[in-house]
């Protein structure tokens, strides 16, 4: 679907909130600057008792432009904020009954304040092409998801929900499916036969930066694991869809995630968790987790886990999928790692240790080809090189890519229904593994690589 072609209304719920300052309002300003929307009206929606011109200012800030641009100048006359509750049927009401054009609803609001908006909506009647774009976590388990479904379902006729991935934006997305699909070197070998082991790994130095709240009630599995490195395994074990467009595309990794199970269907010996204890990363010095501001240490959250699951397809079989997560991690790493198998031609004589593989990093976007070739000082000798390349780094930041979609009607970085819940019941014999005590939690110092006892991933 093209950019729209009448002024739409842009909602978000939880204006004043950490998320929306953050990361919606930079991602919306890099997003209207770039492509000079204008016709779109910005509202906010917040407890706080904001006036219009302080929601201006945010925005101006937000957007780093020059106030005499005439764009500016009429994105902000058409910006208003209101003080609302987003679970009152009133307030949602009045608001309804006062925004022009199509809307398009924002909720940067915790998960349950967001379910209750949605039970509120519900009952209403809701305006037909108005798009509600929802953050994860979508649920909290199995049965939360699907409850949660059946609940977006009851919306009114014309209403279209879009579940936000923020984590893979558009370029991220069509990079991926364009390496693999667009080169037969790779397509070729995309097979058990070629392909020994993936992983996917998220490992960041950053520990809670103010988000207790949240991740002490969710963790690694919760928070990466069962929502985005889930989907970047389903791209990477897609079939070819019949074309990159939204349906083709959410099609062929939903048939992945339905395939996808705990490896060798033992939860306890599939899965890892860990959380840090005091140490430094840098310059910077973090306590034990457990001594974290916010931080319940009975819940045993975990901030590393690692789980390895297998993908019921010919294409698949025996290849094991690790995923890994963690924070304070000594070094961050965002990538794909594929093992290739030895070759089974190479001829006696050859020595030395290689390493085959390619690994396609998200941050920073590169393309790192693993080749082997011959020592200069000993011709019979093997030694790897790297083929590295910058691959395809986009123009628009992940938010404001995935803004674009919403406000466009591209749904190509939301997840599904059927793939929220599949997300959910390949993750629940693990979560259930963990609830029985069944696999421990250990530790490992701030600014390390993870509890010593673990073995290494690939390129550790």
């Amino acid at each position: 679907m093209g950019r729209m072609a009448t002024r739409r209304t842009f909602v978000i719920l939880g204006a004043d909130g950490d998320l929306a300052a953050r990361l919606l309002l930079p991602g919306l300003g890099q997003l209207l600057m770039h492509d000079r929307r204008s016709r779109l009206t910005l509202m906010g929606v917040g407890r706080s008792a904001l006036s219009d011109d302080e929601w201006r200012r945010r925005l101006r800030a937000a957007m780093r432009a020059d106030e005499e641009d005439p764009l500016v100048a009429s994105l902000e006359a058409s910006a208003h904020y209101r003080q609302a509750d987003a679970t009152s049927r009133d307030d949602l009401q009045a608001l309804f009954d006062d925004l022009p054009g199509p809307v398009a609803i924002y909720f940067a609001l915790p998960p349950s304040v967001a379910h209750a908006a949605c039970e509120t909506l519900a009952g209403m009647d809701v305006p037909p092409g108005t798009v509600l774009a929802l953050e994860k976590p979508f649920g909290t388990d199995l049965e939360s998801a699907r409850e949660f479904n059946a609940l977006l379902a009851r919306l009114p006729d014309g209403v279209r929900v879009v579940r936000v991935d923020h984590f893979l934006g558009k370029t991220t997305v069509l990079a991926l499916t364009g390496l693999r699909f667009a080169n037969h070197m790779f397509e070729s070998v995309w097979h058990r036969d070629h392909i020994e082991r993936v992983e996917v790994v998220f490992d960041e130095s950053l520990a809670l930066e103010g988000r207790a709240g949240y991740y002490d009630r969710a963790g690694a599995l919760r928070d990466m694991i069962q929502s985005h490195l889930l989907q970047v395994l389903a791209l990477i074990a897609m079939e070819p869809p019949e074309s990159v467009g939204s349906e083709d595309m959410h099609r062929a990794m939903a048939e992945v995630l339905e395939r996808t199970r705990v490896w060798g269907s033992d939860a306890s010996e599939a899965s890892r968790r860990a959380r840090y204890t005091a140490g430094s990363v840098g310059s910077r010095v973090f306590p034990d987790y457990a001594a974290e501001d916010g931080v319940d240490p009975a819940r045993e959250t975990e901030t590393l886990t690692e789980v390895t699951l297998q993908v019921n397809a010919d294409r698949w079989h025996g290849v094991p999928f690790v995923l890994r997560s963690g924070k304070a991690i000594g070094r961050d790493r965002e990538e794909i790692s594929i093992t290739l198998r030895e070759p089974s031609a190479l001829p006696r004589g050859f020595s030395g240790e290689v390493r085959r593989g390619l690994r396609i990093g998200m941050k920073p976007e590169r393309i790192v080809l693993d080749v082997a070739v011959n020592r200069a000082d000993d011709l019979l000798a093997l030694r790897t090189v790297e083929l590295a390349s910058r691959s395809t780094e986009g123009r628009l930041g992940a938010y404001a890519e995935v803004l674009g979609g919403i406000l466009d009607g591209d749904e190509l970085l939301s997840v599904s229904g059927p793939m929220a819940e599949a997300c959910w019941r390949i993750v629940t014999p693990i979560l259930e593994a963990w609830a029985e005590d069944r696999v421990p939690l250990e530790e490992y110092p701030a600014g390390s690589r993870g509890p010593s006892s673990w073995p290494t991933t690939q390129h550790d």
